[in-house]
Formats: structure tokens, sequence, C-alpha cells
């Protein structure tokens, strides 16, 4: 295997494109069904309860099973479950493909879910594992670029396959992705074997979880994910609230999607150049996703359009910092386990930033929806800024602030 130039140890950056893939291939099989509804469906997905059954079969397989694929990960080496998860989404999805009944179509969305619980933290570590430190951020920039690619292509290529053929062309495409994706990664990404261990017990588990450096940037992927969900879900029913067509509503949601895609590698090589520092990156995104969700409340398309540029700009900025910041703060030989349990994280703030923003609109309206949302985010960073305000100015602090500075 050829080296890269400047970075013994590092494999040439086209051995890392089959991660890319991975995560583009988890993206675009999470949303890629999204627009079934107009699509010739009879009588197997006929309402919204039907779609968002789908979406979460796939959402609840990954919470379940994220964790427990990170740490087999860890233990007999991310590579073999990555392909593995490959060669079961496939595997899933061809599974409806011939058998084209109902029941398959729920038991290949389980599937799918279960085989990207597999696939998507071993992709992650081995994005950790083939990048030396200096490089983390670069490369999980590039590898959310992809993924948010997924997101955003997702839809609009499925919405393409369901009118060409329906259902079966659609998830036979995600066969064939996803077995291709499978050949690549065998046959470009190095091996890398897993690392002895420690034994660890429950109890350090808890602790190593409950650690703030682990904490910190998992709550920031987690309100970045759910302010992005919030986005993706509730901006075009502001949109359509105040009567403007799919066409511009589907427009802002492309806005934020591809806002965040191109923001990701710029934060990750701001990261690897010393221009960013984590803290200081994870409190800007936290605080700029929660500007875009206010101006979520603005009436009419500019507010949404800004809700869109901000809201993906921030989630954006933190995706690759966290990934980051717990790549460089976790033992190699547990990478699995941390990214397994991060992707936990996200799922959760997936699923419950919708939940609040649509318990809150049932209330009091859309517009404190996205509010009350907004405030959650917001509250930690602000705290935190406070804080350290506080103990810039505090008597017998080195240093005292002048002119908006920060202390010495």
């Amino acid at each position: 295997m050829t080296e890269e130039k400047g970075t013994p140890g590092t494999p040439p950056s086209w051995r890392l494109w089959p991660l890319y893939a991975a995560g583009f291939t988890t993206a675009f099989g999470a949303h890629g069904v999204a627009a079934v509804l107009g699509g010739d469906t009879d009588d197997v997905v006929g309402s919204l309860l039907m779609l968002g059954a789908l979406l979460a079969l796939y959402d609840g397989a990954e919470v379940l099973l994220k964790p427990l694929f990170g740490s087999l990960a860890d233990r007999i080496g991310a590579r073999p479950v990555m392909i593995g998860g490959l060669i079961g989404f496939a595997a899933a999805s061809a599974a409806y493909v011939v058998a084209d009944s109902p029941g398959w179509l729920w038991a290949a969305r389980l599937g799918q879910g279960a085989a990207a619980s597999a696939f998507s933290p071993s992709a992650s570590a081995l994005v950790a594992r083939l990048n030396p430190a200096a490089k983390h951020g670069r490369a999980f920039g590039s590898y959310g670029f992809h993924k948010s690619i997924g997101y955003t292509l997702g839809p609009l290529l499925g919405g393409a396959l369901m009118w060409l053929g329906g259902l079966r062309l659609l998830f036979g495409v995600m066969a064939a992705l996803a077995a291709l994706v499978a050949v690549w990664a065998l046959l470009a990404v190095p091996a890398v074997p897993p690392l002895p261990r420690r034994r660890q017990t429950v109890l350090d588990l808890a602790r190593r979880l409950a650690d703030p450096v682990f904490l910190r940037p998992t709550a920031a992927l987690a309100a970045a994910t759910a302010a992005l969900s919030v986005g993706v879900g509730f901006l075009p029913v502001s949109g359509a609230a105040a009567g403007y067509g799919t066409v511009a509503t589907g427009a802002a949601v492309s806005v934020l999607a591809l806002t965040a895609a191109v923001v990701q590698p710029k934060a990750g090589r701001a990261l690897d150049e010393g221009r960013l520092t984590t803290g200081r990156g994870l409190t800007t995104g936290l605080l700029v996703t929660a500007a875009g969700l206010g101006c979520a409340a603005i009436p009419g398309l500019p507010g949404i359009l800004l809700a869109a540029v901000l809201i993906g700009a921030g989630t954006g900025l933190i995706t690759p910092l966290g990934f980051a910041a717990l790549a460089t703060a976790t033992p190699k030989e547990r990478l699995g386990q941390t990214m397994g349990s991060a992707e936990l994280g996200r799922e959760l703030g997936d699923a419950g930033g919708p939940l609040l923003v649509a318990g809150v609109a049932t209330a009091a309206g859309l517009g404190t929806g996205y509010a009350a949302l907004a405030a959650v985010i917001a509250a930690g960073p602000l705290i935190a800024l406070a804080r350290a305000g506080r103990g810039r100015t505090a008597p017998g602090a080195a240093g005292t602030p002048t002119g908006g500075g920060p202390a010495a």
C-alpha cells in the first residue's frame, strides 16, 4: 500500500472513498423512501401514518443496535463489520425486490436499519483509525459532506425511482448501491486489526459515557440532528401555511441540506489548521442553529430561507467538530463503541426534536414550537458563556478583560 506524502502511516485518500460512500448509503437508505407517499403504492403506503412507520422502522433499529455493533467493531475489527453490514443492507433490500409484498416491505426496512447500524458506526470508526488526529476535522468534514448529500438527494432520487418503477426499483437500486460499496470497501479499504483492550465493566462504560468529554460533543451532535430533522420536516409546513407551493418549500429544504454539506469540510479544515477550536466551534454552531430556528418563526419565504441557511450552517459546523472531538478523546481500541453511542445520541435528537416542536405547536402554534427547540439548544452554550464571563471577571482572576477581549 502506497502512503500519501507527508502523512506516514496514512492510506492515500482514494482508499477512504468507500467510507464516504457508506455514509451516503445510510443517509440515502434512511430518506430514500420519503417520496413513497406520492408514488404507485396501492394499498401498502397510502397514508402519512404508513410513511412515518417506514421511516421509524429504519431509525428504530439504529437506536437499538448501533452501540452493540460499535462494540463488535472494536472486538473483531471495524472493516469486517462495515462490509458485513453493507452486504446485509443489500440482502434486505433485495428481499423486497424478489418478494414484492407488504409484509416483506416492513421486514426489508427493519433489515436495512439493522444493517445500517453495523456499517454506519464502523465507517465512522475507520475514518478515525485511518487518519491521524491532526486530520480528523478534515476527514469527518468529508464524511459528513457525503452523508449530507445522501440526505439531500435521498427524497429526490427516491421520488424519481418511484416514478420510473415503483418501490421495487427503489429497493433494487438500494441493493445494488450497498453491494457495490461493499465490494469497493473490500478491495480498497485497508485492514485495520482490532487493538488489545483492557477488560471493561458496565460501571467503566457508564463512567466513560458520563464524562463531559463524551457528553458535550454528543449533546451538540444530538441538538444539531434535532434541528436538522425539524428543518427538513417542518419548514415545508411553514411554507405551505404561508401559501407557498412545493417548489419553493422544497428549495428551502435543499438550501438547508446543501449549506450543511458545504460548511462541513470547511469547518473540519479550519479545525485541523488551528483556526478554530472545538469548544468555540461547537458553541458558535449551537447558537447559529438556535438563531435559525428563531428565524423559522418569521412569517413568509424570507424567514424560511434564512432559517434554512442558518440551521444548515450551524449543523454543518457542529457535525465534523463533534465527531473529531470524540475521535481524539477516545482510546483507539474503543472507537467503535464510542461512535455507536454517539450515533445513538444523534438518533435520539432526530426523534426528540420533531416530537418537541410538534407537541408545543399543537398547543401554541408552530412558531412557538420552533422557539421552544431554539431555547433548548441555546441554553447550554449561553450558560457556559455566562460562567466563562463570570470566571474572567471574578476577583483574583488572571487579567481583566478590556474592550470586549478575552482575559489574559
